[in-house]
């Protein structure tokens, strides 16, 4: 694994069929995922966008779903202006949730590539969603 590329995981106290839910549906990835209004079909190929404010800022990140594999694993491109860089393909990170069933619980494990040199903010945004993708789904 490079500098540029953070992993993180967590175990969920539910089955994977109801964090995957969370993952999918948009009221509750805005409960996790700082307030971020998503829009996609979960379709491969079909394009990602995310939609807020971040520290008195609006955003509109943006990318395409890769992959999709109902309760295993969901992966998309993902491109934040708020980064300072050009729209172009070597801006754009990957993320990929990765949902393993332990008995009654869930694995769940993040990673995203092409952190930008900035993997430890990352991995401690990537901490904060898992953290309330957690909260949601075991409430």
């Amino acid at each position: 694994m490079s500098d540029d590329t953070v992993t993180v995981q967590r175990i969920i106290d539910a089955p994977a069929s109801d964090v995957w839910a969370a993952l999918v549906d948009p009221e509750a990835i805005k409960q996790y995922f700082f307030g971020s209004e998503v829009e996609t079909d979960w379709r491969e190929g079909s394009p990602i966008t995310f939609r807020g404010e971040y520290e008195g800022k609006q955003y509109e990140d943006k990318g395409k779903i890769q992959d999709v594999d109902t309760e295993r694993s969901l992966s998309f491109t993902h491109y934040s202006s708020m980064s300072g860089k050009p729209d172009r393909p070597e801006n754009y990170a990957t993320v990929t949730y990765d949902l393993r069933e332990k008995g009654e619980k869930t694995e769940v494990k993040v990673t995203q590539t092409n952190c930008m040199g900035d993997a430890e903010q990352t991995k401690k945004n990537w901490n904060m969603v898992l953290d309330g993708l957690k909260k949601t789904v075991e409430h």
